[in-house]
Order: C-alpha cells, then structure tokens, then sequence
C-alpha cells in the first residue's frame, strides 16, 4: 500500500539525491519508492499553500491527500517537459477551489484580526508597524483575503507568497498572462481597499500593495 502524507523513513531513500523532474518521471512509471520520496518533498509546501487558500489546516490536508491520490491516478499524463511544481500546484489549486467553492458556509468575522491588530498597538499607538515580522503580516493578509474570489486569492498567493512568476501562475491556472495579471491587480486593489477601510492608521505600513509597485507590476 502506498504511503500518504507525512511519510516517516527509518533511513535515506534512495531517491533522495534525484531531481523533482526525474522523479515524477519515475512516478509515471509506476514506482512507489519514488512517489513516497516526492510526497516526503512536497507534503509542507502544499500544505502551506492549500492551507493559506482555505484558512483551514484540518480541511488542507484532506486536500493535500487528495493531491497525491490525483497525482498517482493521473501519473502517466504527466510531461517532462512540464515543471514538476507548476504540474503538482496545478492539481492542489484546482482541488482548493472546488473545496472552497462547495463549503456551505465561511467564517466571517473579523474579530481575529481585530484582537490581533489591538495587541500589536497595545501601549504604542505610534509603532511603526515595519517592525512587525512577516509572518505576522500574513497572517493579516490571509484573513483580509477573505473576501477575494478563488482565482484572485489563488493568483495572489502563488505569485506573492509562494513567488511563482506570471508565466508560472498562468499554466498552474491554465489561462492567460494577462488574465493572472488582471487578478493580481484586483487581488491588490481590494486588499489595499480593506486595509483603508477597516485598519486605516496601519496602511502605511503595508507598501507592499502600494499603488505604484500594483502598477509596475502589471
């Protein structure tokens, strides 16, 4: 029986010098050595990017799960010309938008955010919020996303969190350039627009969604 996500070893795989490539490759064929090696390799990143699109860790490893079932049923389809991470994070995407789409109902509040941000101002007002870690900043990213469609949060966390390039994020969401671009540019302007309208004194600190690197961008 195949081995699933969070794959233990008593000691080195012998897969463990190959390259992503060359290993899916060997997947296509039908070795299992080879397909526990890449759920070994692949299991956080996909977590961590199904985890940010969902806002759900429980629910993000059913998806990764799913994944790997996926990617073993649908092995022999894949190209080596293809880039094994655009391929793989093309399948989890696909499968958290289906997840988020068919979820009947969605946490709303923004009382997280709201007892995060007063502990950050807490006996400060005046802090310079460039100060506070990046985790810390997407983590209020994440729950300001709420209110993105699928494909927006979906491009936004690919091309910004996970640095995918445009070309990248596009064959992952098997569309245009300027369609991820079209995304990426809503993504930030509603961001930027929620951060004004509901932490309007943090704003400044968030240049990163300013208007003119949104527009430098694109």
């Amino acid at each position: 029986m195949l081995e699933l996500v969070f794959t233990r070893r008593t000691q080195p795989a012998p897969w463990a010098d190959v390259s992503d490539r060359n290993l899916l490759l060997a997947v296509r064929e039908g070795d299992e050595a080879a397909f526990n090696e890449l759920i070994g390799r692949k299991t956080k990143p996909l977590l961590q990017l199904v985890q940010r699109i969902l806002n759900d860790s429980e629910e993000a490893r059913d998806v990764v799960q799913v994944t790997f079932f996926k990617v073993w049923e649908n092995r022999r389809k894949f190209d080596e010309r293809w880039s094994p991470n655009t391929w793989i994070y093309r399948i989890a995407s696909n499968l958290a938008i289906d997840y988020l789409r068919s979820r009947k109902s969605r946490e709303k509040s923004d009382e997280p955010v709201r007892r995060h941000m007063l502990q950050v101002a807490d006996g400060s007002a005046d802090r310079d919020l460039s100060s506070v870690q990046h985790g810390e900043v997407a983590a209020i990213f994440r729950e300001l996303s709420a209110g993105l469609s699928e494909k927006q949060r979906t491009v936004f966390l690919l091309k910004e969190v996970e640095g995918l390039s445009s070309a990248e994020v596009a064959e992952v969401l098997k569309c245009r350039e300027s369609t991820v671009r079209n995304h990426l540019f809503n993504a930030r302007r509603y961001l930027r627009g929620e951060l004004m309208r509901r932490y309007p004194e943090y704003a400044g600190s968030f240049a990163s969604i300013s208007s003119e690197q949104t527009e430098a961008s694109l």
